[in-house]
């Protein structure tokens, strides 16, 4: 494999050569032409009886073309680099910057104290990491950017700390000892991820919680029923993905700018809120869906008397742990938590299957599965739409791309795997269990495996630390809402308290909602999705692309009956979901 260095030194000293053909001979730019005197006596007879170069700023107009006379100076730094080296550093082709030292002769030389310092500032700041932690950091950088909304944390926290570090781990020449004060703004990232890191991030962004809610969602319609309903939630999502990405195409900017620059200021706050309440709607789910799970497990392993803890109890004491997870400012901090969480949740999902097709191989379909249920399949609708909730994420992982171009063929090709996954589970499962099938599906497993209880546990963890991950959006837009994109708590320990007070008590808050939902999670999660997510995923695209992209009069009633069909799903499924809870 070629050494990325070497390959870029080897680069930069043909275009050092192309440039030098082209230029006077006997000038130069660069700072430390002449070796000092510890190094004469490894310069060569050639070196000692030729001219000394003269500084290129006594040519007519030097100041103008210096920059020209740099770049031929940086390939003659890169030769003299071996001049400079530890005799056995020479043999083995590795030098200073790499075996961790200078010499006493090279710090004499012009410039050799500063390239001492940064190479000791390097060494002190490197870490290492392994690819799978520096690429799962970076899916986490995703939700800074949200929805492509700019959600980084203001000056105070982590925008300037980020910078600070970046600029100290990659110190170069030009790079001033003392620094200076960096910008509160947060400059664009040029995209660099390749094709398959794209695509196990889209996979990352979709897989969440909601695959387990899908069981019983496909109880609730129906077998048959679910699976459609799947499948033309899948290619409508798809659609509308697509109407997205061609205004972010005309555009640019994220979601929220996307409906400022063509809806106005109203529109972006608009949705922004749809934003917050479908990922509090995540969180809130999220808690009682640990909460059930967790009290199966203790039901499992212990007799009630030695662990008497409803329900609502476990979900206090999960705010101990959420409260102080929800006061981190940087999200790449969630990294190793959130890793595991999707460790766990891959684990869940691998004997899930295997029970599955192990039990329906041996005693086939559950004599209770219907392939339509007239009686609760609009919680399917719901349920299902809450399953794709991945479109907060599509518009920065385009943006992460090295090919951005290429980014809607992909994401179709995982629209379409995740599609296959998810029916799969609902439906393996329901035929398994029949109208026995409970909302926290790994309760179905046999209790009195030693494996069953791991998993329970297991994925009660996952979901329970990735619940900060998903409320980070909607605190920062909170927060900003409340207190400004720029208010800084760094300078004003009453501000950072304020927000801490905010942080604690919109965690609070979920915690009191999950509370009121925990009697019947399905139908919390369906209206989530009916009310939440419908006009994030179906209207707002439309709803953009009809006013901005549709000239053709066939693609303004297109994006009409989208809107259309959006609308009407979303009342008519949040009425009947509402009203099958009060009835009960």
């Amino acid at each position: 494999m070629t050494d990325r260095p070497s390959s870029q030194n080897s680069r930069r000293q043909a275009e050092a050569d192309i440039v030098s053909r082209h230029l006077p001979s006997g000038y130069t730019a660069e700072p430390d032409v002449v070796a000092s005197g510890g190094d004469n006596a490894s310069a060569s007879a050639s070196d000692l009886t030729s001219p000394e170069p003269q500084d290129s700023l006594k040519l007519q107009g030097g100041d103008v073309h210096r920059e020209i006379f740099k770049i031929k100076a940086r390939g003659k730094l890169h030769q003299r680099s071996a001049t400079f080296a530890h005799p056995s550093d020479r043999r083995s082709g590795t030098f200073a910057p790499t075996r961790g030292y200078i010499t006493p002769s090279e710090q004499r030389a012009p410039g050799g104290f500063r390239r001492q310092f940064l190479l000791r500032q390097r060494q002190r700041l490197s870490t290492v990491t392994t690819p799978v932690t520096t690429n799962f950091i970076s899916f986490l950088d995703l939700y800074g950017s949200f929805a492509g909304e700019d959600l980084a944390e203001s000056e105070d926290e982590s925008t300037i700390q980020s910078a600070d570090n970046d600029e100290e781990a990659h110190p170069g020449e030009t790079t001033p000892l003392l620094g200076r004060r960096k910008s509160s703004r947060q400059p664009a990232k040029q995209g660099d991820a390749k094709l398959t890191k794209s695509f196990f991030t889209l996979l990352k962004a979709f897989i969440g919680t909601g695959i387990m809610f899908l069981p019983k969602a496909f109880r609730n319609g129906g077998i048959l029923f679910s699976s459609i309903t799947l499948v033309i939630v899948s290619l409508l999502s798809c659609l509308c993905f697509h109407l997205l990405l061609q205004c972010r195409k005309r555009y640019g900017g994220g979601y929220g700018e996307l409906g400022a620059a063509i809806g106005g200021p109203k529109f972006r706050s608009l949705i922004r809120a749809s934003i917050t309440i479908s990922q509090i709607g995540f969180v809130c789910a999220g808690i009682i869906f640990v909460a059930e799970n967790l009290f199966s497990f203790l039901d499992a392993i212990a007799p009630a008397q030695f662990f008497p803890l409803g329900t609502k109890t476990l979900i206090g004491l999960q705010l101990i742990i959420l409260i102080p997870l929800a006061l981190i400012r940087n999200i790449s901090k969630l990294g190793p938590a959130a890793l595991l969480a999707d460790v766990f949740i891959f684990i869940a999902l691998v004997y899930i299957w295997y029970y599955d097709i192990a039990t329906l191989s041996s005693q086939g379909l559950h004599p209770t599965v219907k392939l339509f249920n007239p009686n609760a399949f609009t919680l399917t609708i719901g349920s299902s739409i809450f399953t794709f909730e991945g479109i907060g994420l599509i518009l920065p992982i385009q943006s992460s791309m090295a090919e951005p171009e290429k980014f809607s063929r992909l994401l179709y090709i995982v629209m379409v795997i995740i599609t296959i996954i998810f029916t799969s589970i609902g439906a393996l499962c329901y035929a398994t269990f029949g109208d026995q099938t409970r909302v926290e599906i790994i309760s179905n497993f046999p209790q009195t495996s030693k494996l069953v209880n791991a998993v329970q546990f297991l994925y009660s963890m996952a979901v329970l630390v990735g619940t900060p991950v998903q409320l980070f959006p909607a605190a920062r837009i909170l927060e900003t809402s409340l207190f400004g994109e720029r208010a800084s708590g760094k300078r004003s320990s009453t501000l950072k308290w304020k927000k801490n007070g905010f942080r604690t008590g919109l965690t609070l808050l979920c915690g009191i909602i999950a509370i009121l939902g925990a009697s019947d999670l399905d139908k919390f999660v369906a209206l989530i999705g009916s009310f939440a997510c419908v006009p994030l995923v179906y209207i707002y695209p439309a709803l953009l692309h009809y006013r901005a992209i549709a000239e053709a009069r066939w693609v303004k009633v297109g994006d009409a009956l989208v809107m259309a069909v959006g609308l009407g799903m979303m009342v008519y499924t949040t009425i009947i979901t509402v009203s099958n809870w009060i009835a009960e």
